[in-house]
């Protein structure tokens, strides 16, 4: 009898993204098989503190907001990189978390998705889900992500980058870009710190709260038009799901539009648009994934305007699971159950992990 692969799920973070992956573990780990994994739960504090939960105390408390350092069902660790058995050690031994088959890194933003915790993971020798370090580091920056893709022709709005040091002239940015436009942290998701400004009463507010979460920001072209979105999943021949639509009732698809309002947006899964369209977006999504150096997954997010042209808006190497998260809403609406996706993630990350062991060192 084949012993059961032991897995351990990262999340929480040092990101404004926090509570956003606790509620996608809390998803994850109720759709992987307890018949062929066990599965281990480390939260980090947003000091960068890494505690053991408890995947009971993590599912009844959906509503959790962010990783506490001393409630009861949370116990401090010390990673002990370099040591195959003990992985992570704790005050209790049966409280260590030893031989790790596999790392769902369920984290959004800074230090989990930017390539950091990518690079942890590789210096430990463990296979982990999702793209790899290049693929992170260059997918989260919207800036370096713009400039790649736009090389590599691929349409997308006109954008200004800016760095806290560097004067922004609000005359200059409409000059280039009109009016409205957008106002982004470079290094963020979830629409966190991101404005849409219309006026110059607008501008400096915006970018007070851009800078507040990056010491880089883009400045970025508003196109109007539908927003479309597709899964993609694979390696070497990755696949596309169908494309859905988000139909927005607020101004723009903010944070409180994705988490905090329940009629913020309605999504359509599958988009109603033409089969040319969709076949369309879906060959754009896996090109701008295998420029950007991507694996395993990524949500790819466009705008189609009424003529049906058709702009990149960004890439997200590791998209929410809540409950109404659409990357695992797309696949499934493609056939492809949550349960069966959570497997071939790991299944995939498995074999691009073997595959590297071959090569030279």
């Amino acid at each position: 009898m084949t012993s059961k692969k032991h897995l351990l799920i990262l999340c929480g973070g040092q990101s404004s993204e926090h509570e956003v992956s606790l509620r996608s573990a809390a998803n994850v780990y109720k759709a992987i098989n307890p018949e062929k994994y066990d599965v281990s739960i480390v939260g980090i504090d947003l000091s960068g503190r890494w505690h053991k939960l408890n995947p009971k105390a993590l599912l009844e408390h959906q509503g959790m907001t962010r990783v506490e350092s001393k409630p009861k069902d949370i116990q401090d660790l010390v990673l002990n990189v370099g040591d195959t058995q003990d992985l992570i050690r704790a005050p209790s031994q049966a409280l260590a978390i030893s031989k790790i088959d596999m790392v769902i890194p369920v984290l959004h933003g800074p230090n989990g998705e930017d390539g950091s915790m990518q690079g942890l993971l590789r210096l430990m020798g463990l296979p982990f889900v999702g793209s790899d370090v290049l693929g992170s580091a260059v997918s989260m920056d919207k800036d370096v992500m713009k400039r790649l893709l736009r090389d590599a022709g691929v349409c997308q709005a006109k954008f200004l980058t800016f760095r806290d040091y560097q004067k922004v002239d609000f005359d200059a940015v409409v000059e280039a870009l009109g009016l409205p436009f957008f106002v982004k942290p470079c290094n963020l998701g979830s629409s966190i710190g991101v404005s849409k400004v219309s006026s110059r009463e607008e501008f400096d507010s915006a970018l007070r709260e851009a800078f507040l979460h990056d010491r880089k920001i883009i400045i970025e072209e508003a196109i109007k038009g539908r927003e479309m979105e597709c899964a993609v999943l694979g390696n070497e021949n990755p696949k596309a799901s169908v494309v859905g639509e988000i139909i927005l009732h607020h101004d723009f698809y903010s944070y409180e539009a994705k988490y905090l309002d329940e009629k913020g947006a309605t999504l359509e899964i599958p988009a109603k648009i033409s089969s040319e369209l969709s076949d369309k977006i879906r060959a754009l999504a896996i090109k701008a994934y295998q420029v950007l150096e991507c694996a395993d997954l990524s949500r790819v997010d466009f705008f189609v305007t009424e003529d049906e042209k058709v702009y990149l808006n960004e890439i997200n190497t590791f998209p929410g699971f809540t409950s109404i998260s659409m990357y695992p809403m797309l696949w499934e609406a493609a056939g492809l159950p949550y349960t069966t996706l959570i497997e071939s993630l790991i299944d995939l990350a498995c074999a691009r992990h073997e595959k590297d062991k071959l090569l030279k060192r």
